[in-house]
């Protein structure tokens, strides 16, 4: 042993040491190594040393914005021989994501070629890729060679490179920074230009404020590959701490097509999920029927531009479920996981809060903005030092010529300026330099007023360096010109609630909407003006599509928000929220109700309505198809069960057909298919439990029913009784001529029908409220017209009307009729043909 440890070799000595502490040394070196030249961001200009190296290389070949492209093989080859010995293959990945526009908020490179996509495309080999600067590069290297920041040895030494850069952009919070070091790692999301530039303006201002005063400004990231993110409380926590989770989810909307199927469409998903594994994976799930209902999933999106993938759903298939279920079970929702570490002082890894790194860039910005002043202003003095001795040669121009001429050479000549003139050896070179015709008049006049404008910027650039309150100054006009010059909207959208508090009505607006039943059971809501306002007479547009023979039975107008009460024929009722019901398309056929509401085989729906306003009133009064009345306390329909409840008792195969809400001293009005009709007092009716099974309220013949049912109130006696026939006629009567009777009575004559007018369908009170409501007409084979009530005739109790719409087919007939505020005033005209009495 002793032998071999006085062995030496060309290398020196060897020794024994303990292995524990080599391999605890050497890791720590190795550790250190990796955490601050490989993995790790400078918080000063955001960039690991592969991605400084890379931009000082793209600076190095010339290769500005709006210059020429450079093979990527090229670049690659100078970064790895020039600054970074890691090899081609290590630093043209590094390359590529700087110029990948949905890794980086704000690239960096300005990739030509392919340089890979969101499916985890790879990018082309180097030797066909072309890259250059963008003008974010360029703003990461303004005033480099100002001696601005520090530069060390490469790795042989041969040549210089800097340890940061000037960064005028605060690129760590613009484009974020992942990376894995060796016991700790980094995941820092991107940030919008325009916010992150507002809050270090509001630092510089306000040195004082907290993390909460400048999420004013930074709201939250901003990826970009847009998305949603949720929870404004895990948004202050992050940035409070540095660490944190965010939820974020792509986005998706549920669409119809034209022949009523439905669709989810996703055009943005969350920041670095791979669209092609991940329509691989959802597909795997549909195989293992772990998500049920999808019939194809479709990739529709357009290379590096946008992003659309349609996922095809089958018929009866529940779109918010299968949404749901795409969030739980595919990384159309992710958590990114926030760690803001990065290295302080180009050495130190820390954990740093919003505001440590917005201080941290600031203080980077005053040392760049004092050294590139320092540097200026010593530039700016050398060259006043020249221009001062010129300015002496120039006024004794002769005695210098002539100390010239008496010279020997060149040396001797400075040597006598020197003495003779007492200038330094700067400002006699540069004399022995002038050329003749810098003695003429005018080029004195320019050498004085250089000088002139040399000493008013020493000046400036000494007040500068003098006072704190300019050098932020700067720093505060910096950020106004990169907002000015490349500040963009907000792409991705901010939720305040968490996913799990987030309701429907939280993602959903409040908007009033159109509602469609038809009579074979398919519902759907379309935007309520969808029906333009016509004048009387006109054949309208197509309403609905529908599948054969079937017609559209119930239309009414309610809100998105809306609880709308579902009575059906055997006398149960159901609740349902607006937003559930799906939105369609004027066109399509909708979705059949039994998905929502669950009804037995037999069961139709035969009145809706919403919730919202029934406070004001006492009852809700029902009447049968036979002409049975019944009225129920209001608070009995309270808590309705998603099986139903109970709402009449119905005998033999009577149907209940109205539901409407009443104050307890109310007239109802009823009239049937023969245009009889009755009114009497709803005091007549004594108030029954769900159960029961109710009153007579009009006497009807055998093959007639009830067609209309109305609730007149204390402030509607002086309206009009508002009649529709099969064959599209209808008129308007005062209810002055419709006197109370003794309920259960045949009623008397309310319109005089024929075979041109076809039996009554519709029968409603319109009263001065309703000034300005429109009538909408829906034909059985899904014509719509939408018209003034005024535009309807009033005419005496007993007369047949006029024609209010004309059908393309002569065989169809009126489906269903029912009322609208006005939303629209586009008239469109009525067709040729004049009005029919």
């Amino acid at each position: 042993m002793a032998a071999r440890e006085e062995k030496t070799n060309a290398i020196g000595k060897l020794e024994n040491v303990s292995l524990a502490k080599e391999m605890e040394v050497s890791y720590l070196d190795y550790a250190m190594s990796v955490i601050v030249l490989r993995a790790l961001p400078d918080v000063r200009d955001g960039l690991k040393p592969v991605h400084r190296r890379i931009l000082v290389t793209l600076k190095d070949l010339h290769l500005s914005p709006g210059g020429r492209f450079r093979k990527s093989a090229k670049i690659c080859g100078d970064v790895s021989g020039n600054y970074h010995p890691h090899g081609e293959a290590i630093v043209y990945p590094s390359m590529v994501r700087l110029a990948q526009t949905f890794s980086y908020r704000y690239p960096l490179v300005d990739g030509q070629g392919n340089f890979g996509s969101i499916d985890g495309d790879p990018p082309a080999a180097m030797r066909y890729t072309e890259a250059r600067m963008k003008k974010f590069a360029e703003e990461m290297l303004t005033d480099l060679e100002k001696e601005t920041v520090p530069w060390r040895d490469n790795y042989d030494a041969t040549r210089k490179e800097p340890v940061v850069l000037p960064a005028t952009l605060p690129n760590l919070l613009l484009n974020g920074s992942i990376g894995i070091a060796v016991g700790m790692a980094t995941n820092i999301p991107p940030h919008n230009l325009t916010e992150v530039c507002d809050a270090i303006i509001h630092l510089v201002d306000n040195p004082d404020c907290t993390i909460e005063d400048l999420m004013q400004f930074v709201k939250g990231p901003d990826f970009p590959t847009a998305g949603i993110i949720y929870n404004k409380k895990d948004i202050q926590n992050t940035y409070a701490t540095g660490r944190g989770g965010i939820v974020m989810r792509g986005k998706a909307e549920i669409e119809e097509d034209s022949e009523g199927a439905f669709n989810i469409v996703v055009s943005e998903i969350p920041y670095q999920v791979n669209k092609s594994a991940w329509i691989e994976h959802l597909a795997g799930l549909v195989r293992e029927k772990k998500i049920e209902g999808i019939r194809d999933i479709r990739d529709e999106s357009d290379k590096d531009v946008s992003v659309r993938v349609v996922i095809e759903l089958k018929k009866g298939a529940y779109p918010k479920k299968i949404l749901n279920q795409l969030y739980k079970m595919t990384q159309l929702q992710e958590t990114f996981h926030v760690n803001m570490l990065a290295l302080v002082d180009g050495i130190q890894p820390r954990i740093l809060n919003l505001k440590m790194m917005l201080e941290e860039y600031v203080k980077h910005r005053r040392i760049v903005i004092v050294k590139r002043t320092e540097f200026e202003l010593k530039k700016t003095r050398e060259r006043e030092h020249i221009l001062e001795g010129l300015v002496l040669a120039l006024a004794s121009i002769d005695k210098i010529i002539e100390t010239i001429k008496k010279s020997r050479d060149k040396d001797e000549a400075r040597i006598n300026l020197i003495a003779k003139f007492k200038l330094s050896e700067k400002q006699s070179l540069a004399i022995l330099e002038m050329r003749l015709a810098q003695l003429a008049n005018l080029e004195r006049v320019r050498i004085e007023q250089e000088l002139e404008e040399k000493r008013r910027l020493i000046a400036e650039l000494l007040s500068i360096l003098g006072s704190e309150a300019k050098i932020l100054g700067i720093i505060k006009s910096d950020n106004e010109r990169l907002k000015a010059e490349y500040g963009d909207a907000r792409r991705t959208k901010i939720m305040a609630r968490a996913v799990d508090d987030l309701g429907i009505e939280d993602v959903t607006p409040n908007e009033s909407v159109m509602v469609m039943i038809t009579q074979d059971g398919y519902i759907k809501r379309l935007p309520v003006d969808t029906f333009r306002r016509q004048a009387r007479g006109g054949k309208g547009v197509s309403g609905v599509t529908t599948k054969e023979e079937d017609i559209v039975e119930h239309l009414f107008f309610s809100k998105t928000h809306d609880d709308l009460l579902f009575f059906t024929s055997r006398g149960r009722v159901f609740q349902l929220k607006g937003y559930d019901i799906p939105a369609a398309s004027r066109t399509a056929k909708g979705q059949a109700i039994v998905n929502f509401l669950n009804l037995a085989p037999s069961e139709k729906v035969s009145a809706v309505l919403p919730v919202t306003g029934l406070a004001d009133f006492k009852f809700l009064v029902m009447v049968t198809e036979s002409g049975v009345i019944k009225k129920v306390d209001i608070k009995d329909f309270d808590n309705v069960r998603s099986s139903g409840l109970i709402a009449i008792k119905l005998r033999d195969a009577d149907k209940l057909r109205w539901v409407l809400p009443s104050s307890g001293k109310d007239d109802i009005i009823l009239a049937t298919q023969e245009a009889q009709s009755i009114r009497f007092s709803e005091e007549d009716i004594r108030p029954m439990g769900r159960v029961a099974s109710g009153v007579r309220g009009i006497k009807v013949h055998e093959g007639d029913f009830v067609v209309g049912m109305s609730v007149i109130g204390e402030d509607s006696r002086r309206g009009d009784l508002l009649v529709v026939t099969e064959k599209g006629y209808g008129k308007r009567s005062e209810l002055k001529h419709y006197k109370v009777q003794n309920r259960g009575g045949s009623g008397i004559k309310t319109a005089h029908i024929t075979d041109k007018t076809g039996k009554l369908v519709y029968a409603q009170v319109i009263t001065s409220k309703d000034k300005g409501h429109d009538l909408v007409i829906i034909s059985e084979q899904g014509q719509v017209i939408r018209l003034p009530f005024d535009s309807v005739s009033i005419l005496g109790r007993d007369t047949q009307g006029v024609r209010l719409m004309r059908f393309k087919d002569p065989a169809d007939r009126v489906a269903t009729t029912t009322s609208v505020a006005e939303v629209e005033n586009i008239e469109i005209p009525a067709e040729e043909g004049g009005v029919e009495k």
